[in-house]
């Protein structure tokens, strides 16, 4: 890339630390740092137009998991894991909630539903047999019964007719949580550069020489937030997972209100400006979803219709205005990965789906390693 003279100083030169990733993660890393070193010069690089992973992708639920996915981490983590897991989501979301308040991110404590398809009713039975262990489970966190069995007062087709409510779930604005968290960083001087792919680095005895596309610099420290991209920085154990959405058209007297999840929080859907928001299904080819390619399905997408119009909003004329994909971070262990890689590189990855509910605590822990 030709630079000039005062490009280069002003945006490439003295670099204290790179962040590669402008998510949740990554915005609330800078910030910690900038709050642990004030004269530090900090650049956060983001390879799209817009945070481009999951943050701006997501569904917008402040959620710590669905009662069926509590149970199957239970069948494959400790019950202390799984504690530890719910724990950092709580704090997570309630960092997020202290750091920009919940008018600016339009945080709505409306609970949460899980529903059960009929070809469901041993994992609908399971889980109604087990409220009372699990709420026994996240009563130090809580201080209350955190699930219960609801009716189906939405008129829901094709489920079980009771639902399980979960008190302490919330939704929030996708949108203005990363505009409020974008204004936030740069307020505090953090330099942000858009559409810079980060391909490779290698470290010398001084600083890390970081590689994009278009330009190479230098700089003393790098902190990793690509999230489901982590492994095209040669980080292991991190698969990304694509997650397909769509948005319908206002709906007139739409009277469903909540954050709603479906198999194993495989599907969920939620209302926003009167319209119905559902994604998932990735369950449906696993493999192939393992991609960071950001496209939609004709199998996925065909299924979330068919939910919409077969179960969701049986009795109703829906059209579909919008469809979007996101990047999640996964593996084989729920537990994010934040560590030091070197030391002057570090990385917080992994996320699992929860970066709505962790990101803001990932954030800072990165802070405090790097």
């Amino acid at each position: 890339m030709n630079f000039s003279y005062w490009e280069y100083k002003s945006w490439l030169s003295n670099i204290d630390y790179t962040i590669v990733g402008s998510g949740i993660v990554g915005l609330n890393a800078a910030l910690h740092l900038k709050t642990k070193h004030p004269k530090a010069t900090i650049l956060v690089l983001e390879r799209g137009m817009l945070p481009n992973g999951a943050s701006t992708k997501n569904a917008g639920f402040a959620c710590f998991g669905s009662l069926s996915e509590i149970l199957d981490d239970l069948k494959s983590h400790s019950e202390d894991e799984v504690l530890e897991l719910i724990k950092k989501r709580v704090a997570g979301l309630q960092l997020l909630r202290e750091n920009l308040g919940d008018k600016t991110i339009g945080y709505k404590p409306w609970g949460g539903y899980e529903l059960f398809l009929p070809q469901d009713k041993a994992l609908f039975q399971e889980c109604i047999s087990k409220i009372g262990a699990v709420n026994k489970l996240l009563k130090p966190v809580f201080k209350d019964a955190v699930f219960s069995e609801g009716s189906n007062n939405f008129n829901f087709k094709n489920v079980e007719n009771s639902l399980i409510f979960n008190q302490f779930e919330g939704q929030i604005n996708t949108g203005k949580m990363m505009e409020a968290l974008l204004h936030k960083v740069q307020s505090a001087g953090i330099k942000i550069l858009n559409n810079v792919n980060v391909l490779e680095y290698s470290e010398n005895n001084t600083s890390v020489k970081v590689k994009t596309e278009h330009f190479e610099f230098n700089t003393q420290k790098l902190v990793i937030a690509t999230n489901g991209f982590a492994s095209k920085l040669g980080i292991d154990n991190v698969k990304p997972a694509r997650a397909q959405v769509l948005i319908t058209k206002p709906i007139k007297n739409l009277k469903i209100k909540g954050t709603f999840h479906l198999d194993k929080g495989y599907y969920y859907f939620r209302n926003i400006d009167d319209r119905i928001l559902l994604g998932g299904g990735r369950n449906l080819d696993l493999k192939g979803e393992e991609t960071t390619e950001l496209v939609q399905t004709d199998l996925i997408q065909n299924r979330l219709e068919q939910l919409l119009k077969e179960t969701i909003l049986p009795n109703e004329t829906v059209e579909i205005e919008q469809r979007w994909s996101g990047v999640m971070g996964v593996g084989d262990q729920k537990i994010v990965i934040v560590k030091k890689l070197s030391d002057k590189v570090s990385c917080g990855v992994r996320l699992g789906g929860m970066g709505v509910a962790v990101g803001s605590l990932i954030g800072k822990e990165l802070a405090e390693i790097s």
